[in-house]
């Protein structure tokens, strides 16, 4: 007995040795299938994809050829889709997709033209006879508030906050009769509430509408608030927190961005001429070929070239007011044209007696040449009082919002 257990020790221990050996053996790495990439309404996993670009020479055709079509072909395609996709209109510069066939093949299946952001044209070519339609991506409006302080530009602070810099120039038309931009401190107060637009829930594509702001100019907050008195027309105008309009009759400056290099003054060192003598304008520099804008409605009175005033366009406003701005590269405005606030009269330039690329502000009054910016100019026609109590429950809660997210912001900067 002893010798049988001898023998049969060693058959045991390979048996146990083989079990142990089996359970030791990791289990099988079975690969996770990828994840379905859906666009376009396809399912690209399934297709060899190509992103391209319409470039200068590309046509439709041009494409098509490329992807092993003959001229046949590509006339039957035309002429199938002709009711629904112009392929005229491909423009150089836009992104296109092509979806081919995984196999040897690489046999084109759909053409996906994209336009702009928001929409696209899918041209299916899986079955005999080409089909096209279009689609637009669906759009999400979504709401913030934001608060800041000055440290550089408007914009620079609006991109430090991912905000859609296209928004400073917005305010810039909004507190065009209210703020001189040129005359902001480091430091300055802002809070606004906007809507932005995104694609698909996740691409930005801008703001859509501002409705409501604050800016700190001169230790002042001014507010601004859209308010439309007729609600049939839906006009927008803008007002404070009292309800009075924020435009004027004239805006602060001709230029929307730029910096005063020089002041009214009645007696100043002229840099070409190298004499005292009065300066009875308001220099902006900025430049060559920036929008020179006229700052009111009116008609124009004179265009022309004089040695010391270059390029000039000079507007009279009313029987009280009339401006005149100099220096420029080009006269945009005709003579007797009738123009109305913000049209843009002509281009910066450095012609006649200038020593850089800048606009020479003039304002008369009564005649007289006087400094603008020292003046109190009248606004635009006020509020109608019948719609007061409207436009107060409209604007309460949107101050009482920028005021509360402004104190926590303003709270943190200290």
């Amino acid at each position: 007995m002893k010798r049988l257990s001898v023998l049969l020790l060693p058959v045991f221990m390979l048996l146990f040795s083989c079990n142990k050996s089996e359970k030791e053996q990791p289990d099988p790495i079975i690969p996770k299938p990828k994840p379905a990439i859906v666009e376009f309404g396809f399912k690209l996993n399934d297709f060899d994809v190509v992103n391209d670009t319409v470039v200068s020479g590309d046509t439709f055709g041009s494409i098509l050829e490329k992807q092993n079509f003959n001229p046949s072909q590509i006339h039957n395609v035309n002429e199938a889709i002709r009711d629904t996709f112009d392929v005229r209109k491909i423009r150089v510069g836009k992104p296109y997709t092509m979806l081919r066939t995984k196999d040897a093949s690489k046999k084109l299946q759909a053409f996906i033209y994209q336009p702009d952001r928001l929409s696209y044209y899918v041209i299916d070519l899986r079955d005999s006879v080409a089909k096209a339609y279009k689609k637009v991506r669906p759009i999400q409006i979504k709401r913030r508030t934001i608060a800041g302080a000055l440290d550089g530009s408007l914009t620079e602070e609006l991109e430090r906050q991912k905000v859609d810099p296209a928004l400073a120039s917005k305010i810039s038309t909004i507190y065009a009769w209210s703020i001189d931009f040129f005359k902001l401190q480091k430091g300055d107060k802002f809070a606004m509430t906007f809507t932005e637009r995104y694609i698909n829930d996740t691409v930005y594509d801008g703001v859509e509408d501002l409705e409501a702001a604050f800016f700190e100019y001169k230790g002042k907050l001014i507010y601004a608030f859209p308010f439309a008195q007729d609600t049939t027309s839906g006009k927008i105008q803008y007002y404070d927190e009292d309800g009075k309009v924020l435009k004027n009759l004239f805006l602060k400056a001709p230029l929307k961005f730029s910096r005063i290099s020089s002041r009214f003054s009645r007696n100043r060192f002229h840099p070409v001429q190298q004499i005292w003598k009065a300066h009875k304008g308001t220099d902006y520099a900025a430049p060559t070929g920036t929008p020179i804008m006229t700052t009111a409605s009116g008609v124009v009175e004179q265009t022309g070239y004089t040695a010391g005033n270059g390029n000039f366009v000079k507007v009279k406003h009313n029987s009280t007011y009339s401006t005149q701005y100099l220096h420029m590269s080009r006269i945009i405005a005709r003579r007797g044209q009738r123009v109305s606030q913000g049209d843009v009269i002509g281009r910066v330039g450095s012609t006649g007696l200038a020593t850089g690329p800048h606009v020479c502000y003039r304002f008369w009054k009564n005649g007289v040449q006087v400094d603008p910016l020292r003046l109190r100019l009248p606004n635009s026609e006020p509020m109608n009082a019948k719609y007061k109590p409207r436009f107060m429950a409209e604007m309460e809660p949107l101050k009482r919002e920028l005021d509360s997210v402004a104190a926590i912001r303003f709270k943190d900067l200290k």
